[in-house]
């Protein structure tokens, strides 16, 4: 029997590695910008081209390539950051599996343009699908250019499994802010279809966390610092009054390199423990440094987890750390038993001198005499005394006294013995509504009562009515004496720019956006300007995934994020009449069975199922 194993071609390797290292653009940036920071550039600028759909390129201001190196680099295994098996136990470099670049050119159209300062010429060398077209030598600066064009253009299953360039942008985004973050001292730039996306210069790290969201995150930053044998640690957590609803400002990076870690997390977690609301994400931004033979990076191709030597002392020294930065800034409040308040100096009399008290005597005073005399010194004003009356009666002299005799009169009184209604006794309607723990609303119905989830039923209220003034009619909107400025970073502010009209004809006005900021002059009617910035929020985290191409499906989301933001929340004590309001306008719904996420508003139990419980 002839055999059936044989080794597979080059290429076809080459797209089975590329399934785990390139999943869309932002796995090419990720690559690419790691790349070029291990060539120990410093100014590193990236091009994108419809959310790097149709191009990456990375330039930046390397030690570059030869032309030996330059070749050899798209093949697979193909390294320049270890030599064996031990230097996976001392990295100090980004990459190291030598399967990214062969990855990439395996699925698109592949153009290096690289130069060592030493060499007068360069290499350019165009890679299409594994196969090289084309090197030669070319007149370049120092450094090293990739552009990546047509990204899967030989796996259409794969493209068209992509999501919107808004989604995908986002991804970008956030590999380009985690390569940011953890390099500072860079100086990084971004372009997108022409126009500059984010410019940030070399600094230090609070400025860098600063330059890629807002300004107002300053005044969020709190510093941590902690050095130990096991560990450094340096960074920045956020106040607990700054804590958001989503985990968008949350990064660790272990020797320069972002990790995501849940039991590190939950370090952070319990370091904030009853300082958050229910359901917040404090933000942090903590950098470790640990030996590098502790830990092992190579778990999965994308390099974000890592497995330490000991993860619970890693998880006491963080916790306590945070905990003491919270407690050093005033941040956390301090409990002290045996402090006494009255004996704390104030701060304007701490290097005062004390000094002896001046007593004033009036030597002149008798109290036995019979005529008082003003003290010395005093500016007390002395007025003359007022006799009393000496009658009540003195009080009305003078004023005339005439009597008017009323003379009796009759008024009509007759007995009303007819009746507008039948004596016969009517039974009266009972349409009282009651709310048990502050989460249901009880009524009667004929059949026997219905009890209704305050919460899902004021969901299924809100949505039916944002939907309809989204697309039947425009919402009422409520001016503002002084309009809000509500902070967010870029990415948040270019989705509520496209999000302005759909927002328009629920009842917000915008009027302007900045960089970091947007001021909103008009907010829907019933509404409260303490539920806006978490109901903006809300809505940009569901909206996270990409605006729907669809308008009525962007609408639809719109109307059900808003509901879910601004229905009353179970716990909530209500008023007869709002719960009156509640069952009314839950049954005048066009569907009050359900609720936009299709969870049940009501159930009814009839007497006949009362009676069974009661059945012995």
């Amino acid at each position: 029997m002839s055999s059936i194993i044989q080794l597979l071609p080059d290429h076809v390797a080459n797209q089975i590695a590329a399934g785990e290292v390139v999943q869309r653009p932002a796995s090419v940036v990720k690559e690419l910008l790691e790349n070029a920071v291990d060539a120990k550039a410093t100014d590193i600028k990236l091009v994108l081209k419809d959310a790097g759909k149709s191009l990456v390129q990375v330039i930046d201001n390397g030690i570059g390539m030869n032309v030996t190196d330059a070749r050899l680099c798209f093949e697979r295994h193909a390294t320049s950051k270890i030599r064996q098996a031990e230097d996976l136990f001392s990295l100090h470099t980004k990459g190291f599996r030598g399967e990214a670049l062969a990855s990439i050119a395996a699925i698109a159209h592949v153009e290096m343009k690289t130069r060592q300062e030493q060499e007068e010429l360069g290499n350019h060398i165009v890679i299409e699908g594994s196969k090289f077209v084309s090197q030669e030598p070319a007149v370049l600066p120092k450094g090293t250019s990739f552009s990546v064009k047509n990204l899967f253009y030989n796996i259409p299953a794969r493209r068209n499994f992509l999501k919107s360039d808004t989604v995908e942008l986002r991804h970008v985004i956030d590999e380009f802010q985690r390569v940011a973050l953890a390099h500072p001292n860079i100086y990084f730039t971004m372009y997108h279809n022409g126009s500059e996306a984010f410019n940030l210069p070399n600094s230090n790290v609070r400025q860098r966390i600063v330059n890629i969201f807002s300004g107002k995150t300053n005044e969020k930053l709190v510093p941590i610092q902690e050095e130990t044998d096991i560990l450094s640690i340096q960074g920045f957590v956020g106040k607990p009054e700054f804590a958001k609803k989503n985990k968008g400002e949350q990064f660790f990076f272990v020797n320069d390199r972002y990790i995501k870690s849940g039991y590190l997390h939950h370090a952070v977690m319990s370091a904030y423990e009853g300082l958050l609301p229910a359901g917040s994400q404090p933000s942090y931004f903590i950098y470790l440094q640990v030996p590098p033979h502790t830990i092992d990076i190579n778990i999965h191709p994308t390099k974000t987890e890592i497995k330490f030597d000991d993860e619970q002392a890693l998880y006491a020294i963080l916790r306590a750390t945070i905990k003491h930065s919270l407690g050093q800034f005033n941040v956390a409040p301090v409990l002290d038993f045996d402090r006494d308040p009255n004996l704390d100096t104030p701060y304007a009399f701490q290097n005062k001198a004390a000094e002896y008290p001046t007593i004033q005597v009036d030597r002149s005073y008798n109290p036995f005499s019979d005529e008082k005399k003003e003290r010395s010194g005093s500016t007390k004003n002395h007025y003359p005394k007022t006799e009393s009356a000496s009658s009540w009666e003195s009080l009305y002299v003078g004023l005339k006294q005439e009597a008017f005799d009323i003379a009796p009169f009759e008024v009509e009184n007759e007995e009303v013995t007819a009746s507008l209604f039948e004596d016969e006794p009517t039974e009266q309607s009972v349409t009282k509504t009651y709310q048990i723990q502050k989460k249901y609303i009880v009524s009667p119905i004929k059949s026997g009562m219905v009890i209704i989830d305050q919460n899902r039923a004021h969901e299924r209220i809100l949505y039916e009515q944002f939907l309809k003034n989204m697309t039947v009619q425009h919402a009422s909107s409520q001016q503002l004496l002084f309009p809000l400025h509500l902070f967010f970073t870029r990415n948040e502010i270019h989705l509520l720019a496209e999000l302005q009209a759909v927002l328009h004809s629920i009842g917000f006005i915008f009027e302007g956006f900045e960089s970091d900021a947007v001021h909103i002059s008009g907010i829907p009617a019933h509404t409260s300007e303490s539920e806006i910035p978490p109901l903006l929020e809300q809505l940009m985290r569901d909206l996270s995934e990409g605006i729907p191409e669809n308008s009525f499906s962007l609408n639809d989301s719109i109307a059900k994020s808003m509901a879910k933001s601004l229905a009353v929340k179970n716990g909530v004590y209500l008023s007869e009449k709002d719960q009156e309001n509640i069952v009314n306008n839950l049954f005048a719904c066009k569907e009050p069975n359900t609720t936009p996420f299709q969870k049940n508003t009501f159930i009814t139990m009839r007497v006949e199922d009362i009676d069974k419980k009661f059945a012995l």
